[in-house]
């Protein structure tokens, strides 16, 4: 396979973030080639509990990206 030499440095914050956002996208297209770290399960077993005792909130996606991307434009 060819590398892809990409001049990230000439890219906007938000261009970088849509190009990570296509990345992601087509990487997670097949889940079974994805291994999630063992650490993952102990992270999202602590924010579920937080999250049940009101210790943390949660944005929608669109949301919080619209916000994201207001805040770096």
């Amino acid at each position: 396979m060819k590398r892809v030499d990409l001049s990230l440095s000439q890219l906007s914050f938000a261009q970088k973030l849509d190009l990570m956002e296509a990345l992601w996208a087509d990487l997670t297209r097949d889940e079974t080639k994805l291994k999630s770290p063992a650490w993952h399960e102990t992270f999202l077993k602590d924010r579920g509990e937080a999250f049940a005792a009101g210790r943390v909130t949660v944005s929608d996606w669109e949301q919080a990206k619209k916000r994201i991307r207001k805040k770096v434009s």
